[in-house]
């Protein structure tokens, strides 16, 4: 699997110690977007994207891999084999490739202060994972998606697994403690995310 996947050649900080990159993905035909963020122990990956060589060098040592969702498992098992890096994947997640070293489940502590909230409705192994650095930083997976100039739209209902259920998910996204949104798909949201978020739905429920 890792060997179709595109190759990202540079990352860019959003915040000190927070890095995103994102290819063309062919398998989708959209953006697939990663994270890294620095911590204490090293530099945890979020659903690593493969990354040139240079430019993963850049991060510093890895520390560990952590997986928002199961459908997101891109070049883990790829990178957990060079970097020797352990992965944290969601606890119901029952279609990965390998199995990982850690399953988490909501409200659990995850490398590099990560915290995990079951967003069900995207999918029966969704998370979204908070960092409390910068007024809070949500890592979001697969319920929405970035569509350019900081709009958001839901992942298409054939995708998700409960569409009713997903967008409750993304209202409670708006109690969170976050002022910046990082997506699996589309660029970081940096300026009033939430405020996105509650377009969203209401452009979605008229």
């Amino acid at each position: 699997m890792s060997a179709e996947l595109a190759v990202a050649d540079a990352v860019r900080e959003v915040v000190p110690g927070v890095w995103h990159w994102n290819v063309h993905d062919p398998r989708i035909d959209f953006i697939s977007s990663s994270h890294a963020v620095s911590s204490e122990g090293g530099v945890v990956l979020i659903d690593p994207m493969p990354l040139q060589e240079q430019a993963l060098a850049r991060l510093g040592a890895v520390e560990a891999i952590c997986l928002t969702a199961g459908s997101h498992q891109r070049a883990i098992w790829r990178y957990r084999r060079e970097l020797g890096a352990p992965i944290s994947a969601p606890a119901l997640s029952k279609t990965l490739g390998e199995n990982p070293d850690v399953r988490y489940g909501d409200g659990d502590l995850l490398p590099g202060g990560l915290r995990a909230v079951f967003t069900p409705g995207a999918g029966t192994t969704a998370h979204t994972l908070l960092l409390d650095r910068d007024g809070g930083i949500a890592f979001v997976g697969d319920l929405v998606l970035g569509v350019g100039d900081g709009r958001l739209r839901f992942v298409s209902d054939r995708y998700l697994h409960d569409p009713a259920e997903a967008r409750r998910s993304a209202r409670r996204l708006l109690d969170l403690p976050f002022a910046i949104l990082c997506l699996g798909h589309g660029e970081p949201i940096l300026d009033d995310p939430k405020a996105e978020i509650r377009a969203l739905l209401e452009r979605d429920a008229s």
